[in-house]
Parts: C-alpha cells; structure tokens; sequence
C-alpha cells in the first residue's frame, strides 16, 4: 500500500478512495501553475518517505465538482483524510508545512513518523523547492501604514480586482475566471497583481479576512473570490450590484447617460409605466396633474432599464419615482408635483 501519487478522475473514484477509511491526502493541483508542478515533486518524495499514506493528485479545474466540495479557491491546496473524514487542509507552496502535518497525523495514527521527512532534520536529502515555494509567514496584523495603503488600493478604481497574474496573463485559473466574468459583464476594472508584492497578498488577507484569491472589490467593498463571483452572475445578482452602485459597464459612461436623459425635454418625467398606462398610482397622480396644466413633457419608463431605475436615485439622490426635471433641474416627486398644482405655482414653474 502506498509509496505513489494517483490521480483521481472523478468524483466517484474520490469517493472510493475515501472510503477506505485509511489516512489520505489530496492534492489540487493545475497544470499552468508553477508552484504546483514543483510541489509535484515533493508530494513524489513524500509518497515514498509515507509508504503507509495513501496520496492522491485531483486537477483542480478539470474536476469542478470535487474543487468546489472542499472550498478550492487556489492550487496548491491539499486536503487530509482520516477515517474518511476531513482533518486537515493546507493552502499554498510550503513544502515543510505539508511535511510536518503529514508527519504529525501519521504518528496519531499508530504510525511511526518517518524522521528524514521532518523539517528540522537537516540530514535527509533535501528537495529543491524553489524560489517560489518559500513557506509563507502566518498573516499578522497589519501596520496602519499597511492598512493606509491597502485601503488606497481598494479604491483605486470602483472595480478592483486583487489577482495573481494580470488581466492579459492570469497566473492561476480562479483569477482567469474572475476576469472572465467581468469582461462578460463588460466592467471597466482595474487590477493588482499580488505575486509581485508579498506585504499587500498576505496584508490584504488579514485586512479583508479573506484568506485566498482572486478577491474583487467594488466602490471599496469586498465581493468576493471567483466561486461567489460565477454565483452572482448565475443568479444576476452581479448585474445588480454593478447597476446599484453606478458602475460604468462599457459604451456611453452611466452619469453622462442619465444627464442626457434629463435633458432630452425641457419637462422630463422618470416615471413606472407611460403617461398612457402609469403602472403605478403616484406616476398616474403626477401625470394627471402635468396634462391638468397643458404642460408638455417627455417621459421615461423606469421599471425598463435597471441601470437608470437605480443610477438616477444616485445622481439625484432621491430615492423613490416618479421624479420631475425642469431643464436638467430636478423639481420633486409625486408630493410636491401635487402640492404645486394645489397652489397654482406648477405650470409657472415649469416656464421659468
């Protein structure tokens, strides 16, 4: 038993390895990555120093279904089994992080640790690891000078997109993933590669207490990583938030849009339906006392674009329709439309 990496294919082949009930570690791995290609060549040299372990590998991206059961957000990513469940996981590059816990749960295993693998010994032949695979320090808490520029870097731009690799080269599959549903989404965003910077990748972990990446932020707030940006879109909640928070999402920027709207007739009417049908009764009330004082107007229905639904309580920052503009000025909603037709003063007011 033991001494070799196989590789699982499938769900149920997962499912039939566990079963067995003996101690197991899986690792996530992709082809693309670097670090996952070196930390094959220690998961090999664990094998055979671990006879009595089972190791398996799963690629990560070809096998969705079992990423998204353990969470897998970045590769490498290892998890271990033991009596067929779930004891342990580990994320990233470091080679005597993995050692020391395979070592630790072989020995509660009845098992007698191998010493040459434990990473104090210096005596055991060492493995290149690499440059990249240096073990990464646990997130301490960030300095306020950290924090300062982490937060300048939230809101660089209202997308913010915190990946490993850049929008042209992703360097792993989730941050492609994250770029691809923005790009879908046709959101201008702006970018930081944290490969290149290891103070804000391990700083932005604590800051966010968000622990992998890609991590995506939008008018400074934390979205998420890729899994809760593929379920946002799914469900439309993406469009949504982008919409809500006036997010420029290609073509005529959303501000210059709405003012062109405002401005498109002297009296502009944002109501819900058409002054023909009103779909509801303020919009009705509104209309009626427009066509009461003869006063010609254009009108747009709201409840047909989301974009302008949303963006126009934002620009006007008035939070409820319908809304009344007089040469690109906003006058009110339904209560003081109706309060000026009460007092006479509508239709003067609308030829100032």
């Amino acid at each position: 038993m033991g001494g070799g990496v196989d590789e699982i294919r499938s769900k149920a082949e997962l499912d039939e390895a566990i079963r067995g009930g003996d101690l197991l570690v899986l690792h996530f791995w992709a082809a693309w990555c670097d670090a996952s290609k070196q930390m094959d060549q220690v998961f090999a040299h664990l094998a055979a120093d671990f006879p009595s372990v089972r190791f398996f590998r799963v690629e990560a991206e070809e096998q969705p279904e079992i990423s998204e059961t353990f969470s897998v957000s970045a590769v490498p990513y290892f998890v271990f089994f033991k009596g067929s469940k779930v004891v342990d996981s580990l994320e990233g590059a470091s080679p005597p992080s993995l050692a020391e816990k395979l070592s630790k749960l072989a020995g509660t295993n009845g098992q007698k640790s191998n010493p040459e693998v434990r990473v104090e010994d210096q005596t055991h032949p060492r493995v290149d690891w690499g440059p990249e695979l240096t073990p990464e320090k646990p997130p301490q808490s960030a300095s306020s000078s950290l924090n300062s520029r982490l937060e300048e870097l939230i809101n660089r731009g209202p997308v913010m997109l915190f990946m490993k690799g850049t929008p042209e080269e992703p360097r792993c599959g989730f941050s492609r993933k994250a770029v691809e549903i923005l790009r879908q989404e046709k959101v201008d965003f702006q970018s930081f590669d944290i490969l290149i910077d290891d103070e804000v990748r391990q700083g932005l972990k604590v800051f966010s207490n968000w622990s992998s990446y890609p991590q995506l932020y939008i008018k400074g707030e934390l979205i998420g990583g890729s899994d809760i940006m593929l379920e946002m879109q799914r469900t439309g909640e993406l469009e949504k938030t982008l919409v809500e928070k006036g997010v420029d999402r290609g073509g005529e920027p959303a501000e210059e849009r709405l003012r062109n709207l405002i401005t498109s007739s002297p009296v502009m009417l944002f109501m819900k339906g058409s002054p023909d049908t009103p779909r509801c009764g303020f919009s009705s009330k509104v209309v009626g006392a427009l066509r009461g004082e003869g006063v010609d107007f254009g009108h747009f229905d709201i409840l047909e674009d989301e974009e302008v639904r949303q963006g126009l309580k934002t620009l006007s920052n008035w939070p409820t329709y319908p809304q009344l503009y007089y040469k690109g000025e906003l006058i009110g909603g339904c209560d003081i439309i109706l309060e000026l037709h009460r007092s006479g003063e509508l239709k003067a007011t609308l030829s100032e």
